[in-house]
């Protein structure tokens, strides 16, 4: 039996290896199959878009039908938005987060929130964006504007940043807490200072996933905020906006005769925008895992 077994330990050590072998090629090949594609479609819409990118498009008035001029209200409309939405939603979406992780008994009532939470998190944002039209622009008569807009947007959000920062803030070693509590830190002192700052990697990245998705959305905005055409920015709360998503939208659907270059510099300046958060975030992100002693 021993001479059985010695001679076929090498044979299924050599077996694993095979099979781990062929794992780790599969899983390069579905990451490459998975990016392609995506380093495609960037590519394309660079080199379609890089021909109308100049300064005036970036920081000119629209005019002309939005067929001449640049996108300058769409750009900060859209930065309001998302500035907006990120003032009402980290917050609120963190302080709910450390309620559920931290404070909350796992009881009936705290499982039904949750449920609701990632529900509401599937929810289609057309839904999103009549709920607002009917609750803040009617309801609330705040009407066309910002602020109906960024409320709308920040609901959209929320379930996002719950989420991620409550299960951010589960991932946190208990034995942190053990530590802070046993140094005579009250709960929230050590919540404050000890895991917060530990679950912040997370914390983040959950904000950028909604705010990246309040960015990108049209739906809600087409009617809550946005409109048609604005030759002048917003000088209020109050005040309709444009948008670089609805802007999108209306250049390629609704105006015949549209220069194509126009249409894909928009899509790249959206790219463009949404890129530069994930950078930030990035370097935000490593940071603080850098800091992180666990």
């Amino acid at each position: 039996m021993s001479a059985v077994s010695f001679s076929e330990a090498p044979k299924s050590k050599v077996d694993r290896k095979l099979v781990q072998t062929l794992g780790f090629m599969g899983i390069r090949l579905i990451t490459i199959v998975t990016i392609l594609p995506i380093l495609g479609i960037v590519a394309y819409i660079a080199y379609k878009g890089l021909p109308a990118i100049s300064w005036e498009f970036l920081s000119a008035m629209p005019k002309d039908g939005m067929r001449a001029g640049g996108i300058l209200p769409a750009i900060v409309g859209t930065f309001y938005l998302m500035i907006g939405t990120a003032v009402f939603s980290i917050p609120l979406g963190i302080a709910a987060g450390i309620y559920l992780a931290e404070y909350a008994t796992d009881n009936l009532w705290t499982r039904m929130i949750r449920i609701a939470i990632i529900s509401l998190g599937g929810v289609p944002s057309v839904v999103y964006g009549l709920f607002g039209l009917g609750m803040f622009v009617l309801f609330f008569k705040m009407g066309i504007s910002i602020l109906s807009a960024v409320l709308t947007l920040s609901i959209m959000t929320l379930p996002v940043i719950i989420s991620t920062s409550e299960e951010a803030l589960r991932s946190v070693p208990y034995k942190f807490r053990v530590v802070g509590i046993s140094l005579g830190g009250t709960q929230w002192q050590t919540i404050h200072k000890v895991i917060l700052p530990q679950a912040l990697p997370g914390i983040v990245t959950g904000i950028i996933l909604g705010l990246e998705r309040a960015v990108g959305e049209t739906a809600p905005i087409l009617f809550t905020g946005a409109t048609f055409f604005l030759p002048h920015l917003p000088s209020s709360p109050l005040d309709a906006t444009m948008a670089l998503p609805y802007h999108i939208y209306v250049i390629s659907t609704q105006i015949p005769g549209m220069p194509i270059t126009i249409q894909y510099g928009t899509v790249l300046v959206l790219l463009v925008f949404v890129l530069a958060m994930n950078i930030i975030a990035s370097v935000i992100r490593s940071r603080a895992r850098a800091k992180r002693q666990w």
